[in-house]
């Protein structure tokens, strides 16, 4: 059975850092991508950043500079750092992976930045 549980969110300032984990119950290389979306309350879930099995990664315009995605095989782990938040990062993370056509979720993980 796939599962992702994702880790590391909290509460943080304008302008810190936090890193979410997302734990895989199998190799991170064996999805067809990995990657973090979040959702603000009373808006749309967004893709915040991709990484491809071939480690290809790709960043929503908001975060592109501030956010870094990425993966450790031997702790079938996915990673997000992030960097220079703003309030209006603030939202739930959600880790997503893609496996044989099928998409699997993590419970999420609140991230909630103040002014």
């Amino acid at each position: 059975q796939v599962q992702l549980v994702e880790s590391g969110g909290g509460l943080v300032q304008a302008g810190g850092s936090l890193r979410l984990s997302c734990a895989a119950t199998r190799s991170v290389v064996s999805f067809n991508t990995m990657g973090w979306y979040r959702q603000a309350p009373g808006k749309q879930r967004e893709l915040v950043a991709v990484i491809t099995r071939g480690g290809s990664t790709n960043d929503a315009a908001s975060v592109k500079g501030r956010f870094t995605i990425s993966r450790d095989y031997a702790k079938n782990t996915v990673y997000l750092q992030m960097n220079s938040l703003k309030p209006e990062d603030t939202a739930v993370y959600y880790c997503n992976g893609e496996l044989l056509g099928r998409g699997y979720w993590g419970q999420g993980t609140q991230v909630t930045v103040s002014s």
